[in-house]
């Protein structure tokens, strides 16, 4: 069987067309299928177009969330629900074309586990494309992962890596990342880009900042070294002026004490020994959200799913 797993927000009028798409391409690989969409608290009618799809298919799994958790929860709330040994993930705007599911099938079955889809040409504003690869730059550096901005979601993946990915508990989920943690054979494809068929994305540049720091927090102790590293630099500088100070005071050359030098020293030492405690307060404070061990996500409703999650 292969699964097609989609988060749906604002996508009432696009899950229809998916659908359709999704069922002519998988019906023509002579293998069984199902299609899972994941209404992710979504303020427009997208349920409501997930009822109607899910009553003329029945290879159609409505799942809806109690709100809105975020596209990388509804992607694992998809693969809970998945029971296929092959596993499509992509996004319900149409930019993932699903005409491209059979390439990457076929890639899958030279033995990868994994096979992504790698966007040829983004059909992106130039800022945004820009912009993207300066953000999975410093992600990549700062989380000491390997980031490649033309490679999303989109892919397919063996059930074991599936399993893999629901076996971690971890209390925030970034998809592309924790694909890349759990390992296994890759490789990745080119692929055709749409255009985005309604509306505009819906990550603002407050909700990207957020979804980076929240991972970066989450997959990497980095930052703490880098702080750690300029407290080192500023110790070993303090102490070098400190002599350099001194030496002077001994010669004479210092008759009056520098007022203002000493604020300034001050100030600026306060400040850097307040955002290093603030930094490892982060830090504790996502240890304390973990160790409760609330779900990532709550399924309030569900539609043609017979079968308990995986």
């Amino acid at each position: 069987m292969i699964s097609a797993v989609s988060p749906v927000y604002h996508g009432e009028k696009t899950v229809r067309p998916l659908v359709e798409r999704l069922m002519t391409v998988l019906s023509q690989m002579n293998e069984e299928v199902e299609i899972i969409l994941v209404e992710d608290g979504s303020p427009d009618d997208s349920w409501s177009a997930i009822e109607s799809v899910c009553r003329d298919y029945l290879q159609v799994k409505g799942v809806r969330l109690s709100r809105n958790f975020g596209q990388h929860y509804a992607i694992t709330a998809g693969l809970e629900h998945a029971t296929g040994d092959w596993v499509v993930v992509m996004d319900c705007d149409l930019q993932d074309q699903p005409e491209e599911i059979p390439c990457l099938y076929k890639k899958a079955q030279e033995g990868y586990d994994i096979v992504f889809a790698q966007r040829k040409l983004r059909q992106d504003r130039l800022f945004k494309r820009w912009s993207s690869k300066v953000f999975y730059s410093v992600f990549g550096y700062l989380t000491g992962t390997r980031q490649d901005p033309s490679i999303a979601n989109f892919g397919i993946y063996n059930r074991r890596v599936v399993k893999a990915i629901l076996s971690m508990n971890d209390a925030i989920r970034f998809f592309p990342t924790m694909v890349q943690w759990v390992g296994f054979k890759s490789t990745k494809i080119e692929v055709e880009h749409s255009s985005r068929e309604e509306g505009k994305s819906t990550y603002s540049w407050s909700k990207l900042f957020k979804l980076a720091w929240n991972n970066i927090i989450a997959f990497s102790d980095k930052p703490l070294k880098i702080l750690m590293t300029i407290g080192v630099v500023l110790s070993i500088f303090s102490f070098l002026l400190g002599l350099a100070y001194l030496y002077r005071y001994l010669s004479g050359q210092i008759t009056v004490l520098g007022y203002t030098s000493l604020i300034l020293a001050i100030t600026f030492f306060s400040g850097l020994i307040m955002s290093m405690l603030g930094l490892i307060g982060i830090y504790v404070g996502k240890t304390f959200n973990q160790v409760k061990e609330r779900p990532t996500f709550i399924v309030s409703d569900t539609l043609n799913v017979h079968n308990e999650p995986q």
